[in-house]
Parts: C-alpha cells; structure tokens; sequence
C-alpha cells in the first residue's frame, strides 16, 4: 500500500507541475518514484505519464498551437534524437548531467538575478530554431532531457505564455512519443511497467488539469519566471543525483 501511495503522489505532483508549466513530469514525479521502484521502471513511467499529461495540458493552449513555428523544432530534434543516442557510445552519461546541471544552475541563476530578462525576438529565425530543436532531440538520445533546451529558447525569444507553450509542449510530446516507441521495441514496457501506469494515469490527468487551471491565472511575466525557477530546480536534481 505504502508503495502505490508513493507512486500516486507522484503521478498527481508530475501531472500539476505539467499542467501549470507544461514540463516537468519527470522533474517532479522521480523524486518520489525512484523511492518506490526500480529506476528503469520509473523512466517508463515518465513517459507514459509525460504524454498523457501533454496531451491534456496541450488542450488548454490548443488556440496558441502554430505550426510555421512548431515545425522546425520538431523536426531539429527527431533528427537530433539518433544523434544523441549514437553519442551514448563515447559519452559518460552521469559526467554529462552534471555538466548540463551545473550550466542550467548557473544560466537560470544569472536569469534571475537580472531585473528585465533579456530576449533575442527573432534572432537566427527558423535555422536557429530547427538547431536549438537538434539539441534537444540529442538530449533526448543522450539522457532523455529534451525540453531544456528549447524551454529556454522560447522564454528568450519574448513569446507569450501561450505562445510559449505552444511550441514546446507540441516539441516535447513528439520526442516522448519517439522515446515511448523505442521503450515499447527494446521490451521495457513490462506488465508491471502498464500495471503502474493504469493506476498513475487517473492521477496524472487530475493534477493536469488542476494545474492548467491555475495556469491561466499566471501573467506572462510570472511565468517566464516560473520556467526559470522550474529549471533551476531541474539542474539541481541532476546535479546532484549525478554525483550521488
């Protein structure tokens, strides 16, 4: 019993964090799962319940959805996704979270410690786009940490809240469904891997929603600070994971 109650108070706090911020369902559900079950079973979990949080958290910004600005991040990062696993081969992957830890830390620290945060409006157009897209997708490959990368791409970019989301929760639920494809083909989503996910799924989609509700009470500049916050939480839960 103490281990379901674990896992749905990890499911409903991943659902909420997605539904307010649209990411952050690993970030916030493993804190409480990897105390509850293997690792490996806790990654499959993510990404089901990743894709089924985006997927009720995407409604609430449906209108925001715009495809000539979508696109080339979500074809940058299903390019960058083999990339970023043929780089498992040469790459210690627990040296690289801490590194991509540290440069979250430090660059959401620095954020916000400014009083006007900076934005590059429409720098670099869609190739900047479509590279910060790659980056990503090879992320994705490399450690499953796709949403960074283009998260804070689109704060600097001075979009809407809307607007925002719009773009990388289309993004982020591509590369989940890729990596969900490629959990189902190497066999990691095992009886008890669905078995969990039926009893998460109800708590996820409840948080989802309770947390886009509170999300539209968020004015831009809250939420640009949000994600900020929300990242540095992030870079610190790889940082120091990594190290123990």
């Amino acid at each position: 019993m103490q281990t379901e109650l674990i896992v749905l108070a990890g499911a409903f706090s991943g659902g909420f964090v997605t539904g307010l911020a649209g990411f952050g369902t690993g970030l916030t559900a493993l804190g409480f799962w990897l105390h509850a079950v293997e690792p490996a079973i806790a990654a499959a979990l993510v990404v089901i319940c990743s894709v089924a949080g985006q997927l009720q958290s995407l409604y609430s910004v449906r209108r925001a959805f715009a495809w000539e600005r979508a696109w080339p991040f979500l074809l940058g990062g299903i390019a960058g996704v083999p990339l970023g696993v043929a780089t498992l081969r040469v790459l210690d992957v627990q040296t690289f979270k801490v590194l991509l830890g540290l440069l979250l830390i430090g660059y959401t620290g620095l954020m916000l410690g400014l009083r006007r945060l900076p934005t590059v409006a429409a720098w670099g157009g869609r190739l900047a786009d479509g590279l910060v897209g790659a980056g990503g997708g090879a992320l994705g490959g490399i450690a499953g940490l796709s949403g960074p990368l283009p998260t804070l791409w689109c704060g600097l970019r001075g979009w809407s809240a809307d607007t925002q989301r719009g773009v990388y929760q289309p993004y982020n639920l591509g590369i989940l469904c890729v990596a969900l494809g490629l959990y189902a083909s190497q066999g990691l989503l095992t009886r008890q891997v669905w078995e969990l996910a039926l009893l998460c799924l109800p708590a996820t989609l409840l948080g989802s929603h309770l947390g886009s509700r509170l999300y539209r009470r968020v004015s831009d500049r809250q939420f640009r600070y949000l994600v900020l916050w929300l990242l540095l939480a992030s870079g610190l839960v790889l940082t120091l994971t990594s190290l123990r």
